[in-house]
């Protein structure tokens, strides 16, 4: 099978969603001048990366980091390195506000440490913000990083069904395989056995948005909707999964009910856009 380019499942509006759920991962680049195939096809350079954040810092914070990345490296005990990721990555988050080394120090950390605790929280962190990221490579990174995370909690917790599901979807968003539906075939595990796992009904539903599976995506969609009846992103993805099909008197009823539990503004002013076109 050929390698598919996978979309964010649903268009601008779920996307726009996405980021207000979740945030940029990364402070907005300067244009770049490449086409998408072109940047998607040189992978990311995190040590440029991070090399590139730095820089950026004043002289004193600089410093700060130059020291700790020199303990790093004089280290010799695991848990002086792990302290030492943690304090780099508080620093990025807390004092910097740049997520990319933030997660990358975090993800450090959680290796070494080696917990399923930490290993899931920085899994999730890199899923989470490879959703909301629209740089090819950065993304394909931050996916990569998160299967890396969550292969390594699920040998320790290899009954985890929410770390599964977390598998998958690095497939489904991450454009990481020459075979995608891997992901799904993961995820199709846990929902055979758990039919009510709603984590593992949404990625499918979602899987269905990709693939054009409309139908399919709205059972899905549906049933987490009735049971998370406040969660905006299905309810909003549900309403498109209906106007993809050509069901106009249900995307505006979904679309209606997402207002109800959106506050921001560019994304209400979307929806009610797309309800007057569907209304036309």
């Amino acid at each position: 099978m050929k390698k598919q380019q996978f979309l964010v499942a649903g268009s601008g509006l779920v996307l726009l969603l996405v980021m207000f759920l979740f945030g940029r991962t990364v402070p907005d680049k300067k244009p770049v001048t490449s086409t998408p195939a072109q940047q998607a096809e040189k992978p990311l350079d995190i040590q440029s990366e991070l090399l590139s954040a730095k820089q950026k810092l004043s002289p004193s914070q600089q410093e700060y980091v130059q020291s700790m990345e020199n303990a790093v490296v004089r280290g010799n005990v695991k848990q002086q390195q792990i302290n030492v990721f943690k304090q780099m990555a508080d620093f990025y988050r807390d004092s910097a506000h740049a997520l990319l080394p933030y997660a990358y120090y975090t993800a450090e950390a959680a290796k070494l440490e080696n917990s399923e605790k930490s290993l899931t929280f920085a899994a999730h962190f890199f899923l989470d913000g490879v959703r909301a990221q629209e740089d090819p490579a950065l993304k394909k990174w931050m996916a990569v990083s998160a299967k890396e995370l969550f292969e390594k909690a699920l040998v320790l917790a290899p009954n985890n069904d929410s770390l599964k599901v977390g598998l998958g979807s690095c497939y489904i968003f991450g454009n990481i395989s020459e075979t995608p539906m891997e992901g799904i075939q993961i995820i199709r595990e846990v929902e055979q056995r758990d039919p009510k796992n709603m984590y593992a009904q949404l990625m499918l539903g979602i899987g269905g948005m990709i693939s054009g599976q409309y139908d399919k995506a709205i059972q899905r969609l549906t049933n987490v909707a009735e049971a998370q009846p406040s969660n905006p992103e299905v309810v909003v993805m549900l309403a498109e999964a209906y106007e993809r099909k050509g069901d106009k008197a249900n995307a505006v009823k979904w679309y209606e009910e997402g207002k109800k539990l959106i506050s921001n503004r560019d994304i209400l002013l979307e929806i009610d856009h797309r309800i007057t076109e569907l209304k036309k």
